[in-house]
């Protein structure tokens, strides 16, 4: 009797074992049809030194914000490139993925993979090359297009993010520190996450092992169908640390259409500001629960002002698409074409009602669509010690802002600037009591340079029509 309940005992152990290793996912026959698709990118930039300059982000590596939401392309200058008291030039390399979607030569990016790049080469599985050209693109999404001269190339299939389920396994292909074709796998963590200045994007979040050189790559479901674009990490340190974001695949691809077919990307707006609304403001406000985009300044004369939206009204829902935070009115409006009139519910004083208002288009960000070839200044691509990436104002800009300088806020990379946004218009700093006017990138880089540790600055600045002011705290180390 023993021996007999020893056996059946064995024969249950054995069948939940192989009933596991049944449950396991088999990546082999998704990574043999699919690899080929995907393919290595790698480019050279060329850029002048000038005096005293480094081409590195003047945050010090140490800092635990360093690499926060860290774009995960590693660019290394040329050796031996020393101070030097006059312009010079030197190289600049970088390392990233991509995969095929047409077979006569159409490859999907990401942008800050090509951006400054004066040349891009595309290697495929079977080792051939080949110069690129950039058809397009968007920083907003970071998503780009690029087109090599072949036919009859592999391409990928598409599937549908909003299938999507948290804890379903998903597939990553791509060049990790240029180890090319490399395969990690995890789980979906989260879907619709948005991350600080990226407005336009549902990020879908992963815990796929990603890292320098996965930026651009495909991210598969288990049908071997491309759901998303590998594009940021959360990360300390520069690696993997558990939280990657993918761009949705079927934002990606509205994206690449519009740059396929007009070159840009055309987004609608609305011209209001809005906040989140927390539970006490729901209270106050006597809506049932916390939801929707609360108004806090309607642009004058824009298309919310027309429509009749006033300052308080809270924005619940948009194209009959429910606005659940803040967050949403964004991506929904921006994904709206110009001149479309849309429906929009709103909460007004304790009633809701129904207003109408045709979308106006969102200006094109002349900051990161202009060229940015030969000559670019280091101010416009790397971060100061506030984390801050700021570049000059142009022409129309200082004709359009009735301002005769100042420092624009290209990129925010230190989590706790958090009031400050792209776009944003630094035209004064008050420190020690002392207001300085600025008039230039340099001279605010300059400034910011200058500062001891822990000091605190309140900067003037210009958002739109209004002015604001944030106080902040250095929390840089010096430099040398």
């Amino acid at each position: 009797m023993f021996r007999v309940l020893v056996f059946i005992l064995a024969l249950a152990s054995a069948s939940i074992a192989s009933a596991q290793v049944r449950g396991l996912p088999d990546f082999t026959e998704l990574v043999d049809a699919q690899g080929a698709t995907v393919v290595n990118i790698s480019t050279t930039s060329n850029r002048e030194r000038r005096s005293g300059t480094q081409p590195q982000p003047n945050i010090d590596e140490d800092d635990p914000f360093y690499d926060f939401f860290r774009r995960f392309i590693p660019r290394q200058p040329a050796p031996g490139q020393g101070p030097n008291p006059g312009p010079r030039e030197f190289e600049s390399r970088s390392l990233g993925s991509g995969f095929i979607i047409s077979a006569d030569g159409f490859v999907l990016t990401n942008a800050h993979v090509v951006d400054n790049a004066d040349e891009i080469n595309v290697r495929l599985t079977d080792k051939r090359e080949f110069k690129a050209r950039v058809i397009g693109a968007d920083r907003r999404t970071d998503v780009a297009l690029i087109k090599i001269e072949a036919s009859g190339l592999p391409t990928v299939r598409f599937g549908d993010p909003a299938k999507l389920r948290v804890g379903e396994w998903v597939v990553a292909i791509g060049s990790p520190f240029g180890f090319d074709n490399s395969v990690t796998a995890g789980i979906v963590s989260a879907k619709g996450r948005s991350l600080p200045q990226e407005n336009f994007v549902p990020f879908i979040q992963t815990d796929v092992a990603i890292n320098p050189g996965n930026s651009g790559g495909p991210l598969f479901n288990l049908r071997g169908e491309v759901v998303g674009i590998n594009s940021q990490i959360y990360s300390r340190t520069g690696g993997f640390m558990g939280l990657s974001f993918a761009i949705p695949i079927d934002v990606a691809m509205e994206v690449q259409s519009q740059l396929r077919t007009v070159g840009r990307v055309q987004r609608g707006r609305i011209g209001v500001v809005i906040q989140e609304v927390s539970k006490e403001l729901a209270e106050s406000f006597g809506l049932a629960k916390p939801q929707g985009a609360l108004v806090n300044a309607v642009e004058k004369g824009g298309p919310a002002e027309k429509s009749g939206i006033e300052v308080g009204d809270i924005i619940t829902k948009f194209d009959g698409k429910a606005v659940t935070s803040s967050s949403d009115l964004p991506r929904i409006v921006g994904s709206t074409r110009p001149g479309v009139r849309s429906s929009m519910e709103v909460f007004r004083k304790g009633t809701t009602r129904e207003v109408t208002v045709t979308v106006g288009e969102l200006p094109e960000d002349r900051l990161a669509s202009r060229e940015r070839g030969r000559g670019a200044k280091p101010a416009e691509q790397t971060a100061n010690r506030l984390g801050l990436v700021v570049s000059d104002l142009s022409a129309d800009q200082k004709k359009d802002l009735k301002l005769n300088g100042g420092a624009v806020v290209d990129d925010v990379r230190a989590p706790q600037r958090a009031d400050l946004r792209q776009g944003d218009v630094i035209t004064a700093v008050t420190s020690k009591a002392q207001t300085t006017e600025m008039r230039s990138a340099e001279q605010f880089n300059k400034f910011v340079a200058g500062l001891e540790r822990s000091a605190v600055l309140t900067l003037h600045v210009r958002r739109g029509e209004n002015n604001l002011f944030v106080t902040i705290r250095n929390d840089g180390p010096p430099r040398g």
